[in-house]
């Protein structure tokens, strides 16, 4: 197993890579971010990792999620002081801009561990509190083992790997596929299980893969209309909902069974899911 990677040579990775970007746009400097941070913690894992467990054995961190929001962090703090910044992994820092960077330094970190492809590298930019934001600039996201980057928001057309995506396709939930997640000590609490076994249920097929912003970026490229999740972070909502705005679709919240539930696709589907979580 790998020792966390050295401090110095992580310094030396982040001040190369702080050189090479210095005069880039926000957009071209968060594409690269996500594409650098993903490429490190894919190299991390090449050359093995120890995983530790936060709060649940499904929930877990390694080394490469903490250096690689470490790289991100620290080039957004050089090139980009005025800025706030929130990490998952505990980056946290009050700008004077308004504008704050959401980061997920490895979204679908269990999968990750596993060895599944199944996992990202992503961030957001908002103008005002990352919990509710007064907008929703844009979001990014690498997905290290497809090669894709995607990128895009509300008023900028979403793009995979700089080429534009299509407007979502409004289909039915009956014609349609959902991604989402649901932990399995909710599929044991009845109340829960009942109100999101009739929000599934509207759908052709159904797909639980573990990383949100890759289930939203799939929405995003129209090879899913949907996707659900309650009690969602902004680090893991921020980036792929911004990724679906950009395509056309919606993004909506809604409180049932004393959870908050997001609700990212296309609009008909955002519609009849919210619909149904209202109704119970």
């Amino acid at each position: 197993m790998t020792q966390p990677i050295p401090e110095e040579a992580l310094k030396a990775v982040t001040k190369t890579f702080i050189i090479s970007h210095e005069r880039d746009d926000d957009a071209a400097l968060a594409q690269a971010l996500v594409y650098n941070a993903g490429r490190l913690a894919w190299r991390m894992r090449e050359a093995g990792l120890t995983t530790e467990f936060k709060t649940s054995v499904s929930d877990v961190v390694t080394a490469a999620d903490r250096a690689a929001e470490d790289f991100i962090a620290e080039t957004l703090r050089t090139l980009r002081p005025e800025d706030g910044l929130l990490g998952e992994e505990g980056t946290a820092a009050e700008g004077t801009s308004g504008r704050t960077w959401v980061i997920d330094p490895v979204d679908g970190t269990y999968n990750f561990t596993t060895g599944s492809d199944y996992w990202c590298s992503a961030l957001a930019l908002v103008e005002g509190d990352p919990e509710d934001p007064d907008k929703l600039v844009f979001g990014a996201v690498h997905r290290p083992a497809m090669g894709y980057t995607w990128f895009g928001g509300a008023g900028i057309p979403t793009t995979l790997d700089g080429n534009r995506l299509g407007s979502l396709a409004d289909l039915p939930p009956a014609e349609s596929s959902l991604s989402g997640y649901l932990h399995p000590t909710d599929i044991a609490t009845p109340e829960l299980n009942n109100i999101f076994t009739k929000v599934v249920s509207q759908f052709a097929t159904v797909r639980f893969k573990g990383s949100a912003s890759v289930d939203m970026a799939t929405v995003a490229s129209g090879n899913r209309s949907c996707w659900v999740q309650h009690s969602v972070l902004p680090w893991d909502l921020l980036p792929g909902r911004a990724l679906v705005e950009g395509v056309g679709g919606r993004c909506e919240r809604v409180t049932a069974g004393g959870r908050t539930w997001s609700v990212a696709g296309s609009p008909s589907c955002v519609e009849a899911v919210t619909e149904q979580f209202k109704a119970v």
